[in-house]
C-alpha cells in the first residue's frame, strides 16, 4: 500500500494531537539535541542547500518522528510518498523506485520516501533500498521505536544516519498543554478553559514523555469538563478523562531491558531506594515477579559473592513468591531487594569464573594429574592413577601444601577475593595457604 500524503481533514474532525501537530521545525519542542538550531541535522534542514540525507528517526512513541518527517516533506521540493514496513512488499518498494526514476527523468524532481516502522522490513525489502539510497535517487526517512542496532541491517545503517529522539521532558509537555489551551485555531482556545497547576502535573506524569498521550489526555479532560459544565480542568477531571492508563513498559523491547538494567545497577550500586523504585515500576507495568527473582538470584552470586546469605535470601524470596503469589509477594520482594542492595559486594567469584573459562578455552586438552584421577580398580591403580594423592583431612589444619592444577598451568591464580564481607576472611586464609605452598616448594628445591 503506497499512499501519498493526503490533504488534512478539517480541524474539528481531527483529534487534538493531530490538529496541534507542529508545522515547522521551530514549533517542535523537546528535541533540540536532534533537530535544534545548534544540532548538525537541524542546521542542515534549515539551510538553503536543498540537500536531504537519508535518516532513521528512532525514539519512543509520541516523540515527534512523524511530525519531523512531515515538516521535512512540507518544506522541501521533493515528491513525497509513504511506505509501511507492515503493509508494503518488495514490489511496492520497486514501484516507488521506478516512479522516482521517471519523475527525476521527466521533471528533474527527487523523491522523499517516509517509511513507517522501517524495522519491520525484511532483508529483501531493506536490500531493495540500498542501491537507490546510495545513488541518491531516493531519500528515505525511516521511523522506528526499535533498537536499530538489532533490527536494521548494517548495510542499510551504513547509508543512513540515525537520529535519536528522546522522551519529551516535563517542561516540553507542559508547553504543549498551554499551547493547546490557548490556540483558538487548532487547539482548545475557543472553549475558555483554565487548568490547575496540579492537573498539568498529573497530565504530564501520566503521559510519560509522550506528546500524543498528553494531548489526548487533555482533550478527554476538556470533553469531560464540557459535559459537567466546568471551566477549570482539575485533577479529578484529568483522571476521569484519562481512565486506566497502563504504565509504559514493553515486555519484549528496549524499555523492558532498560528498566531491569537500572534495577540491577541500583542493587550493585547499593541504592535500595532506586532498586525498589525500578522494581515497583516494572511490577506495576506487568513484569513477571519470577523474572525479577531470577535476576536477583543471578545478582546474588555475580555481585554479592562475599556474602553467602545474599544467595540464600534471593532463593528464599523466589520460593516465597511461588508460594504466596502477588500482590502480597511484593513484601518478600522488598525485603530481598533491600538486603541485596545493602549487603557487601564482590564479583571475585564471577571474575574467577570468566578467567578460568578463558584458560580452559586456550588449553582444552591438558591431562589431569594422575594423583587426582579416580582409581576404583587395581588395574587403574597400577597405571598410576590416584598414586601420591594426599588426603587433606589426614594433615594438620586439613590442608596439604600443594596445587591441584595441571602442571602446565604452574601457579595460576585467578580468584582474588576483596576486602569486603566473607571475602576478607577467605583472602587471609588463601594467603596463608599460599605461603605454606611456597615454603614447601623451597624445601623441595634444596
Amino acid at each position: 500500500m503506497i499512499d501519498k500524503i493526503k490533504q488534512r481533514s478539517l480541524p474539528n474532525q481531527e483529534p487534538l494531537a493531530e490538529r496541534m501537530r507542529p508545522r515547522t521545525l521551530d514549533e517542535v519542542v523537546g528535541q533540540d539535541r536532534a533537530i535544534g538550531k545548534e544540532s548538525s541535522f537541524g542546521q542542515l534542514l534549515r539551510s538553503q542547500h536543498g540537500y536531504l540525507p537519508s535518516v532513521i528517526l528512532c525514539g519512543p512513541p509520541g516523540t515527534g518522528k512523524t511530525t519531523i518527517a512531515r515538516v521535512i516533506a512540507d518544506t522541501s521540493n521533493y515528491h513525497f510518498v509513504r511506505l509501511s514496513g507492515v503493509l508494503d512488499s518488495v514490489a511496492d518498494v520497486r514501484k516507488v523506485v521506478a516512479d522516482a526514476q521517471t519523475l527525476l527523468d521527466q521533471q528533474a524532481q527527487h523523491t522523499l520516501a517516509l517509511v513507517d516502522e522501517i524495522h519491520r522490513f525484511n532483508k529483501a525489502q531493506q536490500d531493495a533500498f540500498l542501491p537507490h539510497i546510495e545513488s541518491g535517487l531516493l531519500t528515505v526517512i525511516g521511523q522506528t521505536t526499535e533498537n536499530v542496532s538489532f533490527r536494521i541491517r548494517n548495510a542499510l545503517l551504513s547509508r543512513m544516519r540515525v537520529i535519536m529522539l528522546d522522551p519529551l521532558s516535563d517542561i516540553a509537555l507542559e508547553e504543549l498543554v498551554h499551547r493547546a489551551l490557548k490556540d483558538k485555531d487548532r487547539g482548545l482556545g475557543t472553549l475558555g478553559l483554565d487548568i490547575q497547576p496540579a492537573a498539568i502535573k498529573l497530565l504530564v506524569r501520566l503521559a510519560q514523555g509522550d506528546a500524543r498521550r498528553v494531548l489526548n489526555g487533555l482533550e478527554w479532560a476538556a470533553i469531560t469538563a464540557q459535559m459537567e459544565k466546568a471551566n477549570i480542568l482539575t485533577e479529578e477531571l484529568v483522571i476521569k478523562g484519562y481512565g486506566d492508563q497502563p504504565a509504559f513498559f514493553d515486555q519484549g523491547d528496549d524499555y523492558h531491558y532498560d528498566c531491569i538494567s537500572a534495577f540491577i545497577k541500583s542493587l550493585r550500586g547499593s541504592d535500595p531506594e532506586a532498586a525498589l523504585y525500578y522494581m515497583i515500576k516494572a511490577l506495576d507495568a506487568g513484569e513477571d515477579s519470577l523474572f525479577i527473582t531470577r535476576r536477583m538470584i543471578i545478582f546474588a552470586s555475580e555481585d554479592a559473592s562475599c556474602d553467602p546469605r545474599a544467595l540464600e535470601m534471593a532463593l528464599n524470596v523466589d520460593k516465597a513468591i511461588e508460594r504466596i503469589g502477588m500482590p502480597e509477594g511484593r513484601i518478600n520482594l522488598a525485603q530481598g531487594v533491600v538486603y541485596l542492595a545493602c549487603c557487601a559486594k564482590s564479583n571475585a567469584s564471577y571474575k574467577a569464573l570468566r578467567a578460568i573459562e578463558e584458560v580452559v578455552a586456550k588449553h582444552p586438552d591438558l591431562p589431569i594429574p594422575k594423583r587426582l584421577c579416580n582409581a576404583p580398580t587395581e588395574l587403574m591403580k597400577s597405571q598410576g592413577k590416584s598414586l601420591g594423592y594426599k588426603y587433606p583431612h589426614d594433615y594438620p589444619q586439613g590442608f596439604v601444601p600443594e596445587r591441584y592444577l595441571p602442571t602446565e598451568l604452574g601457579d595460576l591464580r585467578v580468584y582474588e577475593p576483596t576486602d569486603r564481607g566473607l571475602d576478607a576472611q577467605i583472602k587471609e586464609r588463601l594467603k596463608y595457604y599460599k605461603s605454606l605452598i611456597q615454603q614447601t616448594t623451597k624445601q623441595n628445591l634444596k
